[in-house]
């Protein structure tokens, strides 16, 4: 009778552990699912990150050769600027294109070059403002990048500990209940004879006679 009893309890006790790995299972597989739809929309969102980089890297070096080409000009007016603003004799003398030009024409050149001067310095002004923009959106699309390498090293990792449950899930279960319940009932057996072992042994005594 307590034979019958242990199967039973081992037999109920095989099924509730069957039930419980098949909900983790179930559990397994709705996590994995969950993380490679998250980690396949990190690597969308990072590819998008790495073309806004390329793009706004473009438009910084762009424009940095052009505010470089506009620094130029704007030397170049500035000597001109300085040459005519000296002595009209000698400006005369050092700047033969201007010859045969008259004193109100000079002038009038001296004044068309001190707008263009003005012109390219706020031209200068404004693309420097932009540059500042344009590199601290830079920088924000960067530590975007790094934010989403991060995430989608995690995610690979999380990844990576679910497959190797489900891996081990399956193991067990291609072990089939009947392997699983022999270990059970080893270990049960081991422990029944663990417990006869410290039972305490009976005297072996003779009674004494009266």
């Amino acid at each position: 009778m307590a034979e019958i009893d242990l199967r039973n309890y081992e037999l109920s006790q095989l099924q509730a552990e069957v039930e419980q790995e098949r909900e983790v299972k179930e559990m397994l597989k709705d996590s994995v699912s969950d993380l490679r739809s998250t980690l396949a929309d990190l690597e969308k969102r990072l590819n998008s990150v790495d073309g806004e980089e390329n793009e706004w890297r473009t438009r910084y070096e762009t424009q940095l050769e052009l505010n470089e080409q506009l620094e130029k000009q704007i030397s170049v007016v500035q000597e001109r600027l300085e040459t005519l603003r000296g002595n009209p004799s000698d400006r005369l003398a050092s700047i033969r294109s201007y010859d045969e030009m008259s004193e109100d024409a000079l002038r009038q050149r001296l004044k068309l070059l001190s707008a263009e001067k003005c012109g390219l310095q706020s031209q200068l002004k404004d693309f420097q403002i932009r540059i500042a923009q344009e590199g601290k959106t830079y920088q924000k699309v960067y530590e975007e990048r790094r934010a989403y390498l991060a995430e989608i090293a995690k995610l690979s990792s999380t990844l990576d500990m679910s497959r190797k449950q489900q891996m081990v899930q399956a193991r067990r279960k291609a072990l089939g209940p009947d392997k699983t319940g022999q270990e059970s009932m080893r270990q049960h057996s081991s422990m029944m004879k663990g417990s006869d072992k410290k039972a305490p042994a009976r005297s072996q005594l003779p009674r004494l006679k009266h």
